[in-house]
Parts: C-alpha cells; sequence; structure tokens
C-alpha cells in the first residue's frame, strides 16, 4: 500500500500543465496578431472597394472614353465608395495587345503599428486583370 502511494505522487509529478508565464506568451502573441490586423483591415477593405470601382468602370465601355472622362468617372465613383487613398490622376490608362483600354493603379499604404514600428502595404489592380 505504501508502495503505491508513492507511485500516484510520482505519476503526478510526470504530469506538467501550462504555466502562467507560458499563458502569459500566449495571450502576448494573440493579442500582438489582433493589434496587427485591427490595423491592417482597413487598408485591404480600401483596396477591395478600388477595385469594385475599377471593375465597374470596366463594365463601361472605356475605349469610347478619353482620359480625363476616365479619371472623372473614377473619382465620382471612388467618392461612393469612400475610396480616399487614391484619386483618379493617380491611375495609369494604356492600352493592351488587343487595344482595349486597361486601366490600372500601384500605390503603397503605411499603417504605424506602435511606438516607431510600422508596415508597409503595396497593393495593385489593373482592369485587365481577371
Amino acid at each position: 500500500m505504501y508502495q503505491n502511494t508513492n507511485q500516484k505522487i510520482s505519476a503526478s509529478k510526470k504530469q506538467r500543465g501550462a504555466t502562467l508565464i507560458s499563458m502569459m506568451f500566449v495571450g502576448g502573441a494573440i493579442v500582438f496578431v489582433a493589434l496587427v490586423a485591427m490595423k491592417v483591415f482597413p487598408a485591404y477593405q480600401e483596396y477591395f472597394s478600388v477595385k469594385t470601382v475599377i471593375r465597374a468602370m470596366n463594365k463601361e465601355s472605356l475605349s469610347t472614353m478619353s482620359k480625363k472622362e476616365i479619371m472623372n468617372s473614377f473619382d465620382r465613383r471612388a467618392d461612393i465608395g469612400y475610396v480616399s487613398v487614391i484619386h483618379g490622376s493617380d491611375l495609369t490608362i494604356g492600352k493592351n495587345s488587343a487595344g482595349e483600354t486597361v486601366v490600372s493603379a500601384e500605390y503603397q499604404v503605411v499603417k504605424p503599428l506602435f511606438g516607431n514600428v510600422s508596415v508597409l502595404l503595396d497593393f495593385a489592380i489593373s482592369s485587365d486583370a481577371k
């Protein structure tokens, strides 16, 4: 009987759980990931708005519009879609190999995280992409 009690004690000593320090480390990692996600999400939301505006413009006949009309059309649609990171004057308007008008935009967004640490996001959108 005495031997059986020692076996139970040694078996319980072998079992280890999560310590307070490991739980704090996991909690800190979760908070860091949540902070980055909350800072970066609005930039991606605006990117998808710009992408929607350019796709909607692509459904129009861009080939019959002048560059100024395309820029004004983008500005009107971007204003409705709450797009503030890019304007019609920032668009690149050209022709593809088939002679169709292609509207594209490339821009960067810098989001400060904390202190002097920031994240840089590069975005590229084209009406030619499927």
